[in-house]
């Protein structure tokens, strides 16, 4: 995976970055909704897993923001082309391991991976924990038990830059639409608002265009 070295001295945000690095608590949440009404009544009967498909959405919505790819230790600050998606995996006794997924944008192509991925972790055994020895990932977990309007991740300081992503419990609205909260946590040096509107409005995207054949 590869990585460019972003140039502070001509770097838009630099401003922006340099004052937040100083933050004691420099990451905040977002939460939305998103629609699942085609996954559920479509796609899932046609055999598509959610929650492989949310993990295929979150990471089209990630590659689609290059501020939610780029990573600063120190002070320097770079951005790589892609990252792999971590997310939580289950398993029998009620814990979890986390698994390291290659992100590939065609769904066909992410789908088969990113089980087979899985599987494998689980077999393996250990929690798998990121030790701080990479940055080009992402966090995913799911909490299929609620249907929450906010949320926040354990983090281990103010200059951990990985962003967190966190799903929920589908619901019915009263006009029979289903839908989901999803939060994204992230480190205000690095993301705005402004980009977190374009991965919930990109994720939305590659949702709608996962294709059950």
């Amino acid at each position: 995976m590869a990585e460019r070295i972003i140039d502070l001295a001509g770097w838009p945000r630099a401003e922006t970055f340099r004052h937040f690095r100083g933050y004691q608590k420099p990451q905040y949440a977002i939460t939305s909704r998103i629609d699942v009404t085609r996954l559920v009544t479509e796609l899932k009967p046609a055999g598509v897993s959610p929650y492989r498909a949310c993990i295929h959405a979150i990471g089209s919505g990630i590659h689609a923001v290059p501020e939610l790819r780029t990573r600063f230790r120190g002070d320097v600050v770079v951005e790589h082309d892609t990252i792999a998606l971590s997310m939580t995996v289950p398993r029998a006794d009620g814990t979890f391991v986390y698994a390291y997924v290659p992100f590939a944008a065609d769904w066909r192509d992410f789908d088969p991976l990113c089980a087979a991925t899985m599987a494998e972790t689980v077999a393996k055994g250990g929690l798998g924990a990121n030790e701080g020895h990479r940055d080009d990932v992402a966090y995913l977990s799911c909490l299929p038990w609620l249907d929450f309007t906010g949320l926040t991740n354990a983090m281990p300081g103010p200059e951990d830059c990985i962003p967190r992503f966190s799903w929920g419990r589908f619901t019915e609205d009263k006009n029979g639409r289903l839908s989901v909260a999803m939060t994204v946590e992230v480190h205000h040096a690095l993301v705005d608002g402004a980009h977190l509107g374009r991965y919930f409005a990109e994720t939305q995207q590659a949702l709608d265009a996962i294709d059950a054949g």
